[in-house]
């Protein structure tokens, strides 16, 4: 599949970054962020530009797109003020403390991932590996010594590409009760070292 990879994009794309963000994390997210037009508006409000790549086919269609995480900020981040615009003073709290759980801590020399999201009709055409190899060159490009990410026990699929692509396994955190929250068991933290590349 022809596509370009490219930083950022512009404000009439957040719909659709938000969208495929949600078709990708929402079975995850949406016990917390739900209902799904609330956690739509919520995430067009909070998703920045500065940490995505993106890929688009000849026409300019968003195929997926890529968030990394940095000290100076991440692709869906939000303040607690920004959740409670959207939830309700108390809504937003309780749900800023729970997704709090997912916080990961960012690294000065390694670049975190911050989610990877295919639109459903590019899968299995080459673009969760683009992007992949387009977070790789923005590691590299900022000094990063590699790339952290991490990868929920049922998306089998998604750590299989990971592996292909030089990730390997560095340690498993289990979610205990709030497993019933996220629906999902554990997540395998997983890094690829660009000395080993």
């Amino acid at each position: 599949m022809d596509m370009q990879i490219s930083t950022e994009f512009e404000a009439q794309d957040r719909a659709g970054v938000a969208d495929l963000y949600w078709q990708a994390f929402g079975h995850k997210l949406g016990r917390v962020m739900g209902p799904d037009p609330r956690a739509l508006r919520f995430l067009c409000d909070v998703i920045d530009p500065r940490y995505a790549l993106t890929a688009r086919d000849a026409t300019g269609r968003l195929l997926g797109v890529a968030g990394f995480k940095t000290a100076q900020g991440q692709l869906v981040g939000g303040t607690l003020r920004q959740m409670q615009e959207h939830y309700g003073w108390g809504g937003g709290l309780w749900r800023g403390l729970v997704l709090s759980a997912l916080e990961r801590p960012v690294a000065a020399d390694v670049l975190l991932m911050d989610g990877i999201c295919v639109a459903p009709a590019a899968r299995g055409h080459g673009v969760g590996t683009a992007l992949l190899q387009a977070i790789k060159d923005t590691a590299r490009a900022q000094g990063k010594t590699g790339v952290r990410l991490d990868v929920i026990d049922s998306n089998d699929r998604a750590r299989a590409l990971y592996e292909r692509q030089g990730f390997t396994v560095r340690g498993v955190e289990h979610t205990g009760p709030l497993r019933h929250l996220f629906r999902f068991e554990s997540a395998t933290q997983m890094v690829w070292r660009a000395d080993m590349a």
